[in-house]
């Protein structure tokens, strides 16, 4: 694929996945991570349609890799800057009991944060962030 940087797949709909977006943004000054969300044709091209139908999670993209749910979640951690990375340690605990945690908190984002109508849109001084948007 035409992108080396890390992709970040994400529910362009969700309150938490935008913050979670913004949060990731603002702790990746090296512009390490690129994003896009999971109802872009962007997300298409690297994601298969009945992984993008059936997830509750954001995805990394990461040599021609595809991780979700908590080892995601850590992978991008790892990337961050300030303790933020430290987090990565947790990646000993079992994956089965990680993405329980995960599972809760995803299967209710949208009652407790709420939803959007639409994808989000970048501003300009982090357009190039972005892939393409259609």
């Amino acid at each position: 694929m035409e992108h080396q940087k890390p992709i970040i797949f994400f529910d362009g709909v969700c309150n938490l996945c935008n913050g979670a977006i913004n949060f990731i943004i603002d702790r990746d000054k090296k512009g390490h991570f690129k994003f896009a969300p999971l109802q872009s044709n962007v997300a298409k091209n690297y994601v298969s349609q009945q992984i993008i139908n059936n997830t509750d999670s954001i995805i990394l993209w990461k040599a021609d890799q595809l991780y979700s749910k908590s080892t995601a979640a850590l992978k991008i951690a790892r990337h961050l800057d300030g303790a933020w990375k430290g987090l990565y340690v947790l990646i000993i605990i079992p994956k089965f009991i990680r993405d329980f945690v995960y599972d809760i908190i995803a299967k209710k984002r949208y009652k407790w944060f709420g939803k959007r109508d639409s994808c989000r849109m970048p501003t300009k001084d982090i357009k190039n962030r972005f892939l393409e948007m259609d």
